[in-house]
């Protein structure tokens, strides 16, 4: 409703200025409308009248008596009031809201989704773990939010590519040949002649009896063959990669996560990306040379500080690789990029924004944007839980996905905004209890199943259009909250995808299983008068789509038994 009502405003701001009330040309405020907090308030106000008072030199109230007087006539309006210094409050008729009932049945699985996009390309980077271990319940959180942004800019009209990242080159992944050379040769971290950087899970061990075996990995449709030689520390460097990049697609695909693109970071060396991207900065005049390394002018394009390119020694530091990497986006037609990264990031954003501008190629300056994530604190029985016995120093992703399943992990790590701490209670998070909020809203949806299943049993047959023609004897209070909570479900996507903030769909859910759980407990569905019962089930059948709707964009199940 909030663009009928807008519309309606605009009208009235339109004849206001025919009348010489309001000025012509109007440079017109980004006035809103929304949702009241208490609906004894309306269902929606608008700030139009506020904002407009000293264009139109008067004082707010009475603009607002001015424009309600002339606001058109709408079936969807009761009536509107003027409150406090000149809000306009719009309360919605009954018919508004069953024409979103309407909406929701028609529209089925497509209800709530929008072209706001506008078809346009986004590149949406997560996850992009260092191919050196298991993924832990970090990268989990980093999943989850990558994958529901995804689908929320899906819903909204986007065209959007999830790509991961592979950082495959470096010391990290040097490390980790080292590691797996030392144990294929039988040492143990606590050996002398251990790497000082080594990795010390119980993983290493697995990959190098794997190559020590002479196993094959496949990965991306390429196959890996260990060629067992333990003096050939390259030819261990692309096992062990290989073989933890398939380790973790295998966590990814049982947390219903697939990508579109993975790049490989060794790919911008090889094709001299990073050479074009450094040249380039040199050829602009951006960058200078001093104590025999290369900088970047970073401050003239909003950092604290000028950064080092390239070292004394000849290397680049990490951020030079990263503004190629994100300059290839763009080459690849990304219009919009967003990246999720953990919060101890954060220091790095501004360099790479200015490396982008410095390249002169026409880059918005918020390209790409930043999704930024606390880390996770797990708990057990009231304790918190640190170690893996696999990983050795922390909790494995696919180790929280086999004790309390994929949809609890999933929920819980996008239930509260990214940049908060988090604290995933795994004895919440298997109960079975109201206390639960993804047991809460699945047992919403599988409720509805049963009493559509009862409905057959006892020979009543669902009848939508004659309930959607008996709307006006759903006149409950409880009848009345569950149509107002349903009609907000598209907002809720839009509001979500629009801040990359799948929390807002998450409580939502959580709202909308309490208002039905609230009715369902206070009202029989299955009467004997046919037009009650009618109005009823379509309001059932509604419900349930709209769960089943704001769970898929979660990536969780709607099961229809519990």
């Amino acid at each position: 409703m909030k663009e009928p009502l807008r519309e309606l405003v605009l009208t009235a701001i339109r004849r206001l200025q025919h009348d010489g009330i309001l000025p012509e040309p109007l440079d017109l405020p980004p006035f809103v409308v929304e949702r009241t907090r208490n609906r004894e308030h309306g269902d929606f106000a608008t700030n139009a009248a506020l904002l407009l008072a000293k264009a139109a030199r008067s004082r707010p109230r009475e603009l607002a008596e001015r424009l309600v007087a002339a606001l058109p006539a709408d079936a969807r309006v009761a009536r509107v009031e003027i409150a406090g210094p000149g809000f306009v409050n719009f309360f919605l008729t009954k018919a508004a809201y069953g024409e979103e009932l309407r909406r929701i049945l028609s529209e089925g699985p497509g209800y709530g989704r929008s072209r706001s996009g506008g078809g346009r390309t986004v590149g949406v980077e997560f996850v992009s773990a260092n191919p050196t271990g298991p993924l832990h319940v970090g990268h989990g959180r980093n999943a989850a939010l990558g994958d529901c942004v995804a689908r929320l800019l899906e819903a909204t009209g986007w065209n959007v590519k999830r790509e991961f990242y592979y950082n495959d080159a470096g010391a990290q992944i040097h490390n980790l040949a080292l590691s797996v050379q030392a144990r294929a040769r039988g040492l143990t971290p606590e050996d002398p002649g251990w790497p000082a950087d080594g990795y010390r899970g119980d993983y290493i061990v697995e990959v190098a009896r794997a190559y020590l075996s002479g196993a094959s990995v496949e990965v991306e449709g390429h196959t890996v063959t260990a060629a067992g030689d333990l003096d050939d520390l390259e030819a261990i460097r692309r096992f062990a990669v290989a073989y933890l990049r398939r380790e973790q697609d295998l966590d990814l695909k049982a947390f219903g996560v697939a990508f579109d693109v993975y790049f490989l970071e060794s790919s911008l060396y090889q094709e001299g990306k990073v050479e074009e991207t450094v040249a380039r900065l040199v050829a602009h005049g951006h960058t200078y040379e001093e104590g025999g390394a290369l900088w970047l002018r970073s401050t003239d394009f909003g950092d604290d500080k000028d950064r080092v390119m390239r070292k004394s020694d000849g290397s680049y530091t990490y951020f030079v690789p990263d503004v190629a990497y994100h300059w290839s986006k763009w080459q690849r037609g990304y219009e919009r990029a967003i990246t999720v990264l953990g919060a101890d990031h954060h220091g790095s954003l501004a360099r790479v924004r200015a490396g982008l501008q410095a390249l002169d190629v026409g880059i918005p300056p918020n390209y790409p944007e930043y999704l930024l994530y606390q880390m996770v604190t797990v708990m057990r029985g009231g304790e918190e839980v640190k170690l893996s016995k696999r990983a050795g120093s922390y909790v494995t992703l696919r180790e929280l996905i086999d004790e309390v399943g994929r949809d609890a992990t999933r929920y819980f790590l996008v239930a509260r905004r990214g940049d908060s701490q988090l604290v995933f209670d795994i004895d919440l998070a298997r109960s079975q209890s109201n206390d639960n909020p993804v047991y809460y809203i699945q047992y919403a949806h599988a409720r509805l199943c049963s009493v559509l299943r009862q409905a057959a049993e006892k020979g009543f047959v669902p009848d939508p259009a004659h309930g959607l023609a008996c709307l006006d004897r759903l006149d409950t209070p409880h009848e009345e909250a569950l149509l107002v909570e349903l009609a907000r479900y598209p907002e809720i996507v839009e509001s979500a995808a629009a801040g990359l903030e799948p929390h807002l769909l998450a409580g939502w859910l959580r709202e909308l299983a309490h208002a039905l759980h609230t009715y369902y407990n206070a009202h029989p569905f299955l009467v004997a008068d046919r037009d009650l019962r009618d109005a009823r089930l379509a309001l059932v059948m509604a419900t349930r789509q709209v769960l089943r709707n704001g769970l898929d964009l979660l990536g969780l199940s709607a099961p229809e038994s519990m």
